[in-house]
């Protein structure tokens, strides 16, 4: 009988200490949302359009779970971009190409960014728009901005995202999104929107969930960014046990270490194969180290060039980059002719050059 009480008061107890927390985050919150209201007018939002974004504006807990718990914070990296380059998504993607050709083809050439790419960003991004999110993102940017973990980045994100409901650039009425605040076929975040959305329709309005805005925007901002049509992205390779651990990468945030193509083909396993320029400046990462423990640092392995890079300034994720990279090289594959060559790992030089393997 005590044993009974006792777990019985010891389940009351914990109901109790977790409805407080929930109600201590809330209480948190309120306050913290009279704060952040001076720093938005102080950035020209005026009070208007603050009530009008901001009066429904929660705390979300799901967001910070969701936060606390990315795939890319645990999936292996053969995981992560099987997953993301299926057959279900190329053929999603080459049925998008096969009924808006004109469109996308005009986009490519304009922007000189390959379809390929844009495929695979908005296949990764969304799945082809069919699921953009249902977050509301109000919310979401006010719960990141309140929370510490990356609180700068937020309320800069969240005050932009109220300039844009100012000008008239979005109807707030239709922000809902990711958990992280992103909007649209292609995940913009409200500074993206701000620096590189196009109304390419010219309609008078920038709508990133339709495909004339929303791929002409893309193209901008990756144009933007620095990217290289037809330049290499990555290449997967094997190392020999002889590679320094200073020259392998394992996080996003910056790739370091780069050296000329000569200077580390001899920790590479069948150089003779890379057929590249071997003055060109690459790098190599080992993205698996940082989630798996006791991993073999070698494998998996990849040559990283520029283009990777420019990737990682749309997702800084090692697993994202490799994952948008490898699905552009099958979207490749489907809409050329070079499939008996290009895309069962012959040597790159026997068809374009700037291309990349396959794995």
């Amino acid at each position: 009988m005590k044993k009974v009480n006792f777990f019985f008061i010891y389940i009351i107890l914990c109901f109790l200490y977790i409805n407080n927390s929930v109600y201590a985050h809330v209480d948190s919150f309120e306050i913290w949302l009279k704060t952040f209201e001076k720093k938005a007018l102080k950035k020209g939002v005026s009070k208007k359009t603050f009530e009008l974004a901001m009066s429904n504006a929660k705390f979300l807990a799901k967001v910070i779970e969701y936060d606390r718990y990315q795939p890319e914070f645990y999936e292996d990296t053969i995981t992560y971009i099987s997953k993301r380059t299926n057959k279900e998504k190329i053929k999603s993607g080459i049925n998008l190409y096969n009924k808006n050709k004109l469109l996308i083809n005009s986009i490519d050439e304009e922007f000189l960014v390959e379809k390929e790419l844009l495929l695979a960003l908005m296949g990764i991004e969304t799945n082809f728009g069919t699921y953009v999110g249902k977050m509301d993102i109000i919310s979401s940017l006010a719960t990141l901005s309140f929370d510490k973990r990356r609180s700068e980045f937020f309320t800069n994100e969240l005050i932009i995202m109220l300039q844009l409901i100012e000008k008239n650039v979005i109807d707030h009425k239709v922000l809902y999104g990711s958990w992280a605040g992103a909007f649209g076929n292609f995940q913009f975040m409200p500074s993206t929107i701000m620096d590189h959305a196009i109304d390419y329709d010219s309609d008078n309005k920038i709508d990133l969930k339709s495909l004339n805005d929303s791929f002409a925007s893309a193209a901008n901002y990756i144009n933007k960014l620095g990217w290289k049509k037809d330049d290499p992205c990555y290449l997967k390779i094997e190392l020999n046990d002889k590679v320094p651990t200073t020259l392998l990468n394992t996080s996003a945030k910056k790739i370091k270490n780069k050296e000329k193509l000569k200077i580390l083909k001899k920790y590479i396993k069948d150089p003779d194969k890379i057929k590249f320029d071997e003055n060109m400046k690459v790098a190599i990462i080992t993205p698996d180290i940082d989630i798996i423990p006791n991993a073999n640092t070698l494998n998996p392995a990849y040559l990283v060039f520029e283009n990777y890079e420019i990737i990682l300034k749309w997702n800084r994720s090692l697993r994202f980059g490799l994952a948008v990279c490898n699905l552009k090289n099958k979207f490749n594959c489907e809409l050329s002719k070079l499939k008996n060559a290009y895309c069962t790992n012959v040597s790159v030089s026997d068809f374009k050059k700037k291309f990349v393997y396959i794995h």
